[in-house]
């Protein structure tokens, strides 16, 4: 059965989807995990040439980006009071 094979303004698509979804994320590490999660994963699919690979990593990848957008909004419900370490401006004080 062949499926249908996604250009590659549609991947691209994708990959701008997952990252701004990763954004969404208000702890810092939730956040960059998912952002290095979604290059690396791209990275290593870039090698495909298969249309059925292709079409398999691209669905799988859909159906993170649902998965993905799910957490973020229970994430936002249940955000933490306070601010991690790491999304603190700093202070110039000289």
């Amino acid at each position: 059965m062949a499926k249908v094979v996604p250009t590659r303004s549609e991947v691209l698509f994708l990959f701008r989807s997952l990252l701004r979804t990763a954004r969404q994320f208000s702890d810092y590490n939730i956040r960059e995990y998912s952002k290095r999660r979604t290059i690396d994963g791209f990275r290593q699919n870039r090698t495909l040439s298969d249309p059925d690979s292709i079409a398999s990593a691209f669905s799988h990848g859909k159906a993170q980006l649902e998965i993905a957008k799910r957490q973020a909004v229970v994430y936002s419900l249940y955000a933490p009071k306070v601010k991690s370490i790491m999304d603190l401006k700093p202070c110039n004080t000289v």
